[in-house]
């Protein structure tokens, strides 16, 4: 019931710059106090350096077919586009943190400079998110850059969410090498 109470309230947050932007701050603050520890974690970071070694150069053509390949696999038996992707040690660490949120973290997507999917906690809709605001906003900004979504109804979560994505950085140079994107629970943070 809480839900449906809230729900007119979450939804107005996406449309009046003021409430919206108590979310931003909102998701901001979790990503800063919450979040970064862990995502900008050496394992985190030689995951997106191997997956920047193999995809420097590949082609958009071939970026679209790793695409399409894995939207054909979601929800199929046989997936092996994603599998890489969503299974190892770096996905149960991103699998670990969600349930270590209690239901605010919905999700986590952790992406190369190419914007290519490099280590999930859940299956995404799209292999490639470099024609999505959360790259584009992200590392295509440089190092120390963040971006907020808009409030919306997930419908695989049925929970209304908003997406905190952030430029991930070379310690060592500041150079940016890929982004993480989270999935908040909108009425966490309220």
């Amino acid at each position: 019931m809480l839900r449906k109470t809230l729900a007119p309230l979450i939804l107005l947050a996406g449309t009046l710059p003021a409430m919206a932007s108590d979310y931003d701050d909102a998701m901001k603050s979790y990503v800063e106090s919450q979040v970064l520890s862990w995502a900008e974690s050496a394992v985190v970071l030689d995951a997106v350096a191997a997956a920047n070694a193999t995809h420097a150069g590949l082609p958009q053509a071939e970026i679209d077919a790793m695409d399409a390949a894995w939207q054909a696999e979601v929800g199929s038996v046989s997936t092996p586009t994603i599998d890489p992707v969503l299974q190892g040690p770096v996905a149960d660490m991103l699998r670990a943190r969600v349930e270590a949120s209690e239901g605010v973290i919905t999700e986590v997507i952790v992406m190369d400079a190419m914007g290519m999917n490099v280590v999930v906690s859940h299956v995404t809709s799209d292999f490639w998110q470099g024609d999505e605001a959360k790259h584009q906003e992200t590392y295509g900004r440089g190092a120390g850059a963040f971006h907020f979504s808009d409030i919306e109804f997930d419908e695989s979560s049925q929970r209304y969410q908003g997406q905190a994505s952030f430029t991930l950085a070379d310690p060592a140079t500041g150079e940016p090498v890929g982004a993480v994107t989270i999935g908040i629970d909108a009425e966490s943070l309220l």
